[in-house]
């Protein structure tokens, strides 16, 4: 049966941050129950209680702002462009989910010799009685070019179409739109001004406030979501190394694992006595080691007399309440809720 007053989660409803937002879900163990491709609405099995529903990720920060979703997943982006207008509606509750990087930039055609900066496009602009800018955010351009002097120099056409096209269309003189590698830009003969990066986004978590502040359920969700999220992204390239050896004691083989470099762990090494065959003197030690030190903690756990080494992915790593739920609460004027 339907929770009576389910949380309303909205995801990105096609292209490249609709899979990356459904693997980073599962990653997190919150396997999202989408079917059919087409379908809208979706179950989320580990929070039973919510309901997903599929919107474009632009669209879903102007949902959330007006209450109708709860909480949604989009690009930081997306919401940078809603905020002006809907400052007090949004909370920003996780800035830094690790995918759908891209950056938002001004590119200019290559043949624009005087113009590699934006001083450059200013000048370019007041000597052509102004020029014509196309992009998708609208907001956010016209703010960054007023910065730069250009309010009154460059016209904004609105578009939704494939932006790269517009200088060779003749829609518009240059654009401003995000690349993830800059690849489609240079492949259109256009050129990222060297100041003109506007923003850096990637997958950003957000909340209604005025429901954040309400609603008991739904702060109880966000808690158990970000709890699920920090504890994933801390385990991201983390490696369990269990590894037995001989020793007098815990304190000696501490000593022994403190001349190493790579064998500290998080807050240091967990040592137990092995319960063996062969009398006590075995010690069992474990240690989280990040994916990029593994071969050398493996080789130093050798060299102080280690063997029978085990490592393992983490998939988890959860240590005191994430501080971002601890922001959340403090930006929302909330107490934590004890159970």
């Amino acid at each position: 049966m339907p929770a009576a007053n389910p949380i309303r989660i909205a995801l990105p409803s096609k292209g490249q941050l609709e899979e990356s937002t459904l693997d980073f879900l599962a990653g997190c163990g919150l396997h999202v129950d989408k079917t059919n491709p087409r379908q809208y609405r979706a179950g989320l099995p580990a929070l039973p209680q919510a309901q997903v529903l599929f919107q474009r990720a632009r669209d879903i920060p102007r949902s959330v702002a007006a209450g109708d979703i709860d909480l949604g997943i989009t690009g930081y982006d997306a919401v940078t462009e809603t905020l002006d207008e809907n400052l007090n509606d949004i909370v920003v509750i996780h800035e830094a989910l690790g995918y759908g990087v891209c950056e938002l930039v001004v590119a200019v055609p290559n043949d624009w010799r005087d113009a590699d900066t934006m001083a450059g496009l200013a000048a370019r602009a007041r000597t052509r009685d102004g020029l014509r800018a196309a992009t998708k955010y609208e907001n956010t351009a016209r703010r960054f070019l007023a910065s730069h002097g250009l309010a009154a120099d460059v016209h904004i056409t609105t578009s939704d179409g494939a932006l790269e096209a517009a200088p060779t269309i003749g829609y518009a003189d240059f654009i401003v739109d995000i690349t993830s590698s800059g690849t489609t830009l240079r492949e259109n003969n256009l050129k990222i001004l060297a100041d003109g990066v506007i923003m850096r986004s990637q997958a950003t978590l957000i909340g209604n406030r005025r429901a954040l502040q309400t609603r008991d359920n739904l702060i109880d969700t966000t808690h158990h979501l970000l709890e699920l999220i920090e504890g994933y992204l801390r385990a991201r390239g983390q490696y369990l190394v269990f590894a037995n050896m001989r020793g007098e004691s815990a304190e000696a083989i501490g000593m022994l694992i403190a001349t190493q470099t790579d064998l500290g762990g998080l807050q240091g090494p967990t040592i137990a006595q092995v319960i063996s065959k062969e009398g006590n003197g075995w010690w069992a030690i474990n240690i989280v080691v990040s994916s990029d030190r593994l071969y050398n903690a493996i080789r130093q756990i050798r060299a102080i007399g280690g063997s029978g080494v085990i490592a393992t992915p983490a998939a988890y790593i959860f240590e005191e309440r994430p501080a971002r739920y601890l922001r959340l609460l403090a930006e929302v004027g909330r107490t934590e809720i004890t159970r």
